[in-house]
């Protein structure tokens, strides 16, 4: 891995970067279980189980699977082109909308929304907008998981680590907590799940 110094990458940049690497969830090294025990313990919260929303689906449809098995009826956003083309083949019946999350207007409202390893993506200075948009797209006692940066600051990077350069972004941990509390939510688990790495997931459900 080669961190460097901070530079401006849009998500559509992010997303030409992922076209190029779809074939890593193609793999048999690839862990399909990867989120899924997370998922389920944000799933136990929840009350209603109608539309749900995946941001940044990817192209295995593992997350959206389980929710579909749970009772939901999910949908799925990427950024990707390629990654919103294979999921899409691989499950035509299925919405999904390629678009980016900082200025995609969502019209619909759901019940449970992922953004698992995706978010961390956007502009630093689009985080709070991101996080105010998904939570207001939740219907009341809704839940959100998502994972991010479990850093003490504010703070961006780009490192090589996937192959293509990228972009990662983080409000930090309290940063998050007080934008969420600020818009109506509840903390339900917090958690360091790959200490001692950063990689850290928040399940919230809106309460009004």
């Amino acid at each position: 891995m080669v961190a460097l110094m901070v530079k401006s990458m849009t998500p559509e940049q992010t997303g030409k970067n992922y076209d190029t690497i779809t074939h890593l969830w193609s793999d048999d090294r690839f862990n399909m279980k990867n989120g899924i025990e997370q998922h389920q313990r944000a799933i136990a919260f929840v009350k209603s189980r109608g539309k749900a929303l995946d941001v940044g689906c990817g192209r295995t449809g593992r997350v959206m699977d389980l929710l579909a098995s749970e009772g939901f009826t999910p949908e799925g956003l990427d950024i990707s082109e390629q990654m919103i083309t294979l999921a899409r083949s691989r499950n035509p019946e299925r919405v999904f909308y390629h678009e980016n999350i900082c200025s995609y207007q969502l019209s619909e409202k759901y019940d449970f929304i992922s953004a698992w390893d995706s978010i961390w993506h956007i502009p630093l200075d689009e985080q709070v907008n991101v996080i105010t948009k998904l939570v207001g797209a939740l219907n009341e006692n809704g839940v959100l998981i998502f994972s991010f940066g479990g850093v003490n600051e504010p703070g961006d990077h780009t490192d090589d680590t996937m192959g293509p350069m990228m972009y990662y972004s983080s409000l930090g941990t309290n940063g998050f907590i007080q934008v969420l509390l600020n818009h109506g939510c509840t903390i339900k688990h917090l958690e360091f799940d790959q200490y001692p790495e950063f990689h850290t997931y928040m399940v919230v459900q809106k309460i009004i």
